[in-house]
């Protein structure tokens, strides 16, 4: 298999990730993720997203955290995705209010993709992790 057609599938899958989390399709957005994803999101501990997750129910779990723990997006913006045979890099930036604390966060990503066979195998996610435990900790 090619490089090309390799990061055309990877970026049509990274796509979909995108327009079914802004969609809030967790069912949808859950099926585009591999039985065995390596899922981890570093962060303070008092953060409720952050993490190791196995499993479609952990999964499930981690995203549906934002509606219990945030306010709708005030802005959320995916500025650059570069994408390479079966890795994608998706940089941006979003701002959410804390529900808990009513504290504003503004959060700089890079968010790594790794896919196999048309499904994510791999999720890690950079995040401005002193911002969200400042504005949890209220």
């Amino acid at each position: 298999m090619s490089t090309i057609s390799t990061s055309a599938r990877t970026r049509d899958l990274v796509d979909a990730f995108f327009t079914r989390f802004g969609e809030g399709d967790l069912p949808a957005l859950l099926d585009l993720f591999d039985d065995g994803v390596d899922f981890r999101v570093a962060g303070a501990p008092h953060v409720p997203w952050t993490g190791d997750r196995t499993g479609r129910d952990e999964i499930a779990a981690f995203f549906a955290s934002f509606g219990r723990h945030l306010t709708p997006a005030i802005e959320y913006v995916v500025a650059t995705t570069v994408v390479d045979g079966d890795h994608a890099v998706v940089i941006g930036h979003n701002r959410f209010g804390v529900l808990a604390t009513g504290r504003i966060f503004t959060n700089h990503f890079a968010l790594h993709i790794t896919a196999a066979d048309g499904r994510i195998t791999g999720y890690r996610m950079y995040e401005d992790s002193h911002a969200i435990a400042e504005a949890f900790a209220g």
